[in-house]
């Protein structure tokens, strides 16, 4: 078998990071097409592909999805935006269109719709890290529910599951060290889940707390990350967004 780290793909699996600075350089439209092609050929369940996927070019709208999810300017400087919508209302109406008597949507059809649109959005990074086009997942756009579905006129079962942004990365982007994953042996399990003793989730998180120490990064970590406004706001909306559900569909 041959050296797998020396295939391109592998490699670029190895090396991609998220970019969030650019060069201002226009992505050729012949390269946009083939991000999008690579995401739609992306694995899906029952090959529904249960998604739908909605290129930003609007300034206006990128400048107010760059507030809305969570104030980052980078989005808009952004040449490319693509928000990868779950989209179980298309097979809802297809259904009604062809006379049968569908059951409303429900929550397994929103994961299983989520799982679709996520594996389509990691196609288009691929690809576009192929091309040498630097991108970033944005999973703020399920915040504010309300102001992306009035910003993006998202009707119901149809919803913001992540966003991307492109560009071509500036030299410090390159050269920047990828952020250290986690040791695989506190990854992969085998056959049964098991809950990691206190020493191996110290051990497990020990690339990342370094000299901080587990107690106090974790502390951090959780402030900045899981108690965070950002987070709360985020359960808020996913909860908002379900609450929809059992209504009827337009």
């Amino acid at each position: 078998m041959k050296e797998l780290k020396n295939d391109p793909v592998i490699r670029s699996l190895y090396e991609r990071k998220s970019v969030r600075a650019y060069t201002g350089e226009k992505i050729p439209e012949e390269a946009v097409q083939e991000i999008l092609n690579a995401a739609v050929q992306a694995p899906t369940a029952g090959n529904q592909q249960l998604y739908t996927i909605l290129r930003i070019t609007d300034p206006e709208k990128k400048h107010r999805l760059s507030i809305s999810c969570d104030n980052q300017p980078f989005i808009e400087e952004a040449d490319l935006v693509l928000v990868f919508l779950a989209d179980f209302r298309k097979w809802y109406r297809a259904f009604v269109e062809a006379g049968c008597a569908p059951r409303k949507p429900e929550e397994g059809d929103l994961i299983l719709s989520i799982e679709d649109a996520v594996i389509a959005a990691e196609n288009a990074v691929v690809a576009a890290e192929a091309l040498g086009i630097g991108s970033c997942y944005i999973g703020d756009i399920m915040e504010n529910i309300e102001t992306q579905r009035e910003i993006l006129s998202l009707p119901e079962y149809v919803f913001p599951a992540a966003m991307l942004v492109f560009g071509y990365p500036t030299v410090q982007q390159k050269e920047r060290k990828k952020p250290p994953r986690v040791p695989m042996e506190y990854v992969v399990q085998e056959n049964a889940y098991h809950d990691h003793t206190p020493e191996e989730l110290r051990a497990m998180f020990a690339g990342k707390t370094r000299e901080r120490g587990f107690e106090a990064w974790m502390k951090a970590f959780c402030e900045y990350k899981y108690t965070s406004d950002f987070s709360v706001e985020m359960s808020r909306s996913v909860r908002a967004y379900l609450a929809q559900f059992g209504k009827d569909a337009e």
